[in-house]
């Protein structure tokens, strides 16, 4: 929690304006039991209705004024800690963009979500208690103590008694709750990550008729959770029995003192209201700490998980990199160049030795059988993935030392997935150059063959897409994402298999535009469809990491048997 204090910084006047105006209300709420103790012993007693009424209207007065109080710090809590939390989210949200691939996949994107959503919410409210009630629970607790000395030093010796007990109890039941709160966490990933797979894949669930195994695995992770929170929950429970226990204990024992010091005429009727007053306040007080002490656990657990996403270092940055302008590349006619490259996932080997060499304005095809590593090479050009070994060139430069937001800006990639986001074609479009003119994305639509089936529709460029393009088939999904790679016009471009939803027809129309209307972009094309690389002016094989060919496509029906093996299983 600590290590998060510093975005509560730039909020410290508001917090201590909100903590000040909570400990003023709690001021005036310990001098009410003085008052109902006036109004028992001088007006009650001796009939006095007026000075009741005088009383009863001053105490209705510092209620008033209390609430106030209360207001205020009610705004200013609110303020801070929604403030605290938009920032975090903010630093959160920064931090995970700058996430290699490696990065995001060590985390995983349920407990990335989870971290976002739950466990910033649980350290906003510990904020807003902070402020609430942080203040004014310890000072009613040695408020009450002092004013119960002042009116009987003897009988407050029951409050120095009470309370050790009870910060003893809260001591061991914290003990037990703060590990199962951070285990309970997990759990809580666990359950986000199950029904995110069932949520995203739920036609695939229906289609193979999965229902009965997927409801057993959600109960299953469901009861997890369950259990945790559970266990948990009921260790933090018993804080407000334990607590009503030993306060009522202690009413007890004050009135039956009370009642011997009143016979013998050394308190009065009024001291022991006041005194039961007190001793109320105290046990609200101190149910108030108990609650804040599970509440802060809770945070306690969340802020290190999402300190563990702040503090996590990039395994991919730009400390060695370079911003450099697009003219001062070295000239060379090879754009991209792989020189003995590995690459390792989880010591796991994907690639290994792996040598090419694209050229400028260069059609460059990839081919192999399924997990040969195609992907992988796609995601180590603009550093997605850091190689392990070797190296890779980008206009004669190490790509290790040119800034990924450069690389990003020279490289249009169209992933295998292809990935809409929720609003117009035309904002989904201008993803690839934010101030595309109606012409410019015109343009790209056509040249990615869209443009005949958003020209049909109703709102043209401006019909709506759903979550995740849900209203498109997947070959105009295909070709949506491949306009928006076009608009930025790129250097480079990568279609990784973003092909293979297109019938033939649309296919070799989308590669001829491609040639026709990108002459100096280098284009490379991933795919397991040989009718989709077959025209390339050389096409590279892997097969498990490593290249077994390269050539046009008659050399490697002539030389390379994995292609031919490829080709043949593709015609018959």
């Amino acid at each position: 929690m600590f290590k998060l204090s510093r975005f509560l910084k730039p909020y410290i006047k508001e917090t201590v304006i909100g903590s000040g105006a909570k400990l003023f209300e709690a001021i005036l709420e310990l001098l009410l039991p003085i008052f109902m103790g006036k109004i028992i012993d001088i007006g009650i007693v001796n009939k006095d209705i007026s000075y009741v009424i005088k009383m009863s209207g001053l105490m209705f007065l510092i209620i008033s004024i209390g609430l106030a109080s209360a207001s205020l710090c009610q705004y200013y809590a609110s303020y801070t800690c929604q403030n605290v939390g938009n920032d975090i989210r903010k630093n959160l949200l920064k931090k995970i963009s700058l996430f290699s691939y490696s990065d995001i996949d060590s985390f995983g994107n349920a407990t990335l979500i989870n971290r976002m959503t739950n466990d910033v919410n649980q350290v906003v409210l510990a904020i807003a208690m902070l402020i609430r009630l942080v203040s004014r629970a310890p000072f009613l607790c040695v408020g009450a103590l002092i004013m119960s000395i002042y009116i009987d030093p003897k009988m407050s010796l029951i409050f120095v008694i009470l309370i050790p007990v009870f910060i003893l109890v809260i001591a061991i039941i914290m003990r037990r709750t703060v590990p199962l709160y951070k285990g309970a966490q997990g759990k809580m990933d666990n359950l986000g990550h199950v029904l995110r797979e069932n949520l995203s894949g739920v036609r695939v669930i229906r289609a193979f008729a999965r229902h009965e195994n997927e409801k057993i695995r959600m109960e299953d992770a469901t009861e997890d959770v369950s259990k945790a929170y559970i266990r948990v929950t009921n260790l933090s429970a018993l804080m407000n029995p334990i607590t009503s226990l030993i306060m009522n204990m202690g009413i007890i024992v004050l009135l039956y003192f009370g009642g011997i010091n009143v016979n013998i005429g050394t308190l009065t009727q009024g001291d022991i209201v006041i005194l039961i007053n007190y001793i109320t306040q105290v046990l609200l007080a101190l149910i108030v700490v108990a609650n804040l002490l599970v509440i802060f656990t809770k945070a306690s657990a969340s802020a290190s998980r999402i300190n563990e996403v702040l503090e996590c270092v990039p395994s991919i940055n730009d400390e060695r990199s370079e911003n450099i302008a697009e003219e001062n590349l070295l000239d060379s006619t090879e754009i991209i160049s792989f020189d003995n490259v590995s690459f390792k996932y989880n010591s796991e080997e994907v690639l290994s030795d792996l040598s090419f060499t694209i050229e400028k304005g260069q059609v460059f095809g990839i081919v192999g059988t399924t997990g040969s590593g195609k992907s992988t090479v796609a995601n180590l050009i603009p550093r997605f993935y850091e190689a392990t070994d070797g190296s890779i060139l980008f206009n004669g430069k190490n790509v290790k030392n040119l800034s990924q937001s450069f690389l990003h800006e020279q490289i249009g990639i169209v992933p295998q997935k292809s990935i809409l986001f929720t609003g117009t074609i035309s904002d989904n479009i201008k993803w690839g150059k934010e101030d595309a003119s109606e012409e410019e994305i015109i343009e790209a639509l056509k040249g990615a063959q869209a443009f005949d089936f958003v020209s049909k529709m109703k709102d043209g460029i401006n019909s709506v897409i759903y979550e995740g393009g849900k209203n498109f088939s997947g070959g105009q999904k295909q070709r949506l994402a491949i306009a928006r790679a076009l608009i930025k016009k790129p250097s480079v471009i990568i279609l990784d298999d973003s092909l293979s939803a297109l019938d033939y027809e649309t296919d070799k129309n989308l590669r001829k535009s491609l040639r026709e209307n990108l002459e100096d972009t280098t284009t490379i094309i991933i795919s397991q469809r040989i009718s989709s690389i077959i025209s390339a002016d050389r096409i590279l094989v892997l097969d498990d990491g490593k290249c077994v060919g390269i050539g046009k496509h008659e050399e490697l029906l002539n030389n390379c048997d994995t292609y031919r093996e490829i080709y043949e299983s593709q015609v018959k």
